[in-house]
């Protein structure tokens, strides 16, 4: 159910949302494992948390989760940060 509310927030652009389900398909808690998502959400916390704090932590995450990933994951995650547009 987290992650059912994790995604609505995250999909609004709440950066807070991003990381947790980042954390979520990073970990495969409550989502298939997908690092490649993981990734992305981390990516779009990273730039968009407003608190120095925040970003350090997501961005560290973020490249904690690329070591794992092949060079294909990393290039889908880019295409996917790049192509994700908020929902209202």
């Amino acid at each position: 159910k987290a992650a059912e509310w994790y995604c609505k927030a995250a999909e609004q652009g709440y950066a807070e949302a991003q990381f947790n389900l980042g954390f979520m398909y990073d970990d495969g808690l409550g989502v298939p494992q997908d690092y490649a998502l993981a990734h992305m959400w981390y990516n779009l916390a990273a730039s968009k948390w407003s608190l120095s704090k925040g970003r350090d932590l997501t961005a560290k995450a973020r490249d904690r989760v690329a070591k794992k990933m092949t060079p294909s994951q990393k290039s889908e995650a880019q295409k996917l940060a790049r192509e994700w547009k908020p929902k209202k």
